[in-house]
């Protein structure tokens, strides 16, 4: 199996987001969720649409699978989903990525296409696939200050060594964390 890299870009980030949200919103929102969530690409397939939506509002965390452990909707996951859900009559039990060929979720193949079609319409030259999305999430976490033993943590890995390299993290030094808590 061939590694696959985060996207590191910000600016790559936004252009491949508005080419999705260009063709297509479920494909846009699937992006948006993986990138913002890092969830695994097996909970992020089967996510109905009360895992996000009860009805009247977007809910501000999910539990795939019936997990324990909370994953935190941001702004940006919650105007996507905002979007979609008001696109079509969903029914709380559709999947939230579901395929246009019935009442399945889009299959794994499906998912690696379209992230890999969008990376490569906006000239991502890195190799990009079906954990991108939840690398993607890990790396720019980690930029922002979150620590590397709550990614190795929520990512099952044995090491933060392990978590960096899955992160293509190659210096743990490679740039100055700002920690600012401002009282």
């Amino acid at each position: 199996m061939e590694f696959v890299h985060p996207i590191k870009d910000p600016k790559a980030i936004n252009e491949i987001k508005q080419h999705l949200l260009r063709h297509s919103k479920r494909d846009y929102l699937f992006f948006v969720l993986g990138i913002n969530t890092g969830l695994r690409l097996s909970d992020l397939l089967t996510l109905n649409v009360r895992d996000v939506w009860d009805g009247q509002q977007v809910t501000s965390y999910l539990y795939p699978n019936d997990s324990d452990t909370p994953f935190f909707l941001n702004q940006n996951a919650q105007n996507a989903i905002f979007d979609y859900v008001h696109m079509k009559d969903f029914q709380p039990d559709h999947f939230l990525f579901q395929s246009n060929k019935g009442n399945a979720p889009i299959t794994r193949q499906q998912a690696y296409r379209i992230i890999k079609k969008a990376a490569e319409a906006i000239g991502v030259q890195e190799n990009i696939g079906a954990h991108t999305l939840r690398k993607t999430f890990g790396y720019h976490a980690y930029k922002k200050g979150v620590a590397i033993s709550l990614l190795q943590k929520m990512f099952h890995h044995a090491s933060t060594n392990e978590t960096l390299h899955y992160l293509d993290i190659h210096d743990n030094n490679d740039s100055i964390i700002q920690i600012d808590v401002n009282l």
